[in-house]
């Protein structure tokens, strides 16, 4: 890749968001120009968290009306850009029509912005925010995997409208990513590939996946106990440094897993024991898989016992080493994240405060 101009300004899809939002902060924070198209630029009360940060850096940050699927609505945001981050799509696990609420979204929004980056001569990296479920479904696809972990080199072949539609959203719209940088030789490509995201959001009332999870460990629903569900995770602020690195590293390519710690739910909820755990009901003990397999579609109709079954009490194991040798990443500790995240929600009154 070429040197980049840090005089330039960059886009940034999806600023509002959970992991764009700290993104925007780190690009601030380096006095660069942040272009952020969103829905709704006129409404400051969606701007509110941006412009905070904002004032407090020394880049600065404009706004764009677009919108995800109406196509050629980046242009004016894209305009003179050098990179581009793609960050926006759903992340959403209890749907009623997969294909139009997820694959849909996730496939033609890329499409929509790669295609402009194609429309945009100065363009020469772009930076898409996948997911580590375009590499595997269940946990249980770690057996199939040549060494027993999964890397960059694995693509998720388990997942599909009927089962685990989030995972076969990510895979398609990262497919579609590079299908489409294969068919040009002007910008290159990064996809980073998130764990499980956890900690503090510059919009403290976020609502995410994560949000709704870390929730639950205070609010009495896994009081029983928790599921040795196992998976990766990684802290927001680090994944936005990996981005960040990603962007400006002129050596970057290809595919990052960027992900802190191998864990499971009852892990983390240990984290909380020390500080929180004689205030709030976080879970002690294991929930036996046979319980699990009973309650969860009735809980929660997204958790089917087919997805119980592949990925209860079966680990999640998955190299970080790629974005560590190449990125320079170093990722903070479990505890540091949780307890973060936690006393965050306690303040902002997404966890009740107890007495």
């Amino acid at each position: 890749m070429k040197k980049i101009d840090k005089t330039k300004p960059v886009m940034i899809t999806g600023a509002t968001g959970y992991v764009a939002g700290w993104i925007a902060k780190k690009l601030l924070d380096e006095g660069l120009t942040v272009h952020a198209p969103i829905r709704d630029p006129e409404n400051p009360e969606k701007r509110k968290h941006l412009d905070r940060i904002a004032a407090g850096a020394p880049g600065q940050i404009h706004y764009f009306k677009a919108d995800l699927l109406d196509q050629g609505s980046y242009a004016e945001a894209m305009a003179d850009c050098e990179i581009v981050f793609h960050t926006a799509s759903p992340f959403i696990i209890d749907v009623s029509d997969p294909q139009k609420e997820l694959v849909d979204p996730a496939q033609l929004g890329t499409r929509n912005v790669l295609e402009e980056a194609n429309r945009t001569p100065s363009v020469k990296r772009v930076v898409v925010t996948s997911s580590c479920a375009a590499i595997y479904g269940d946990n249980a696809d770690l057996k199939k995997t040549p060494r027993g972990i999964f890397t960059e080199e694995i693509w998720n072949t388990s997942s599909s409208l009927e089962h685990q539609p989030y995972s076969y959203s990510k895979t398609v719209a990262e497919k579609e990513a590079w299908a489409i940088n294969a068919k040009q030789s002007r910008w290159d490509l990064i996809t980073i590939n998130p764990t499980l995201v956890i900690g503090p959001g510059i919009n403290p009332r976020a609502t995410s996946e994560s949000f709704k999870l870390i929730k639950q460990f205070g609010d009495g629903s896994m009081k029983t106990g928790a599921p040795r569900f196992g998976f990766g995770l990684v802290d927001v602020r680090d994944l936005a440094e990996a981005h960040f690195r990603a962007a400006f590293t002129p050596e970057a390519k290809g595919r990052y897993i960027v992900s802190g710690h191998n864990t499971d739910l009852l892990a983390m909820a240990a984290t909380l024991l020390d500080k929180y755990g004689d205030h709030y009901p976080i879970p002690r003990k294991a929930m036996p898989k046979w319980l699990v397999w009973l309650v969860a579609p009735m809980v929660n109709k997204a958790m089917t016992r087919k997805i119980v079954s592949l990925n209860v009490n079966l680990p999640w194991k998955g190299d970080n080493s790629k974005s560590v040798r190449e990125l320079g990443m170093q990722y903070r500790p479990m505890k540091e994240s949780m307890n973060d995240f936690f006393q965050q929600m306690i303040d902002s009154g997404l966890v009740p405060k107890q007495k």
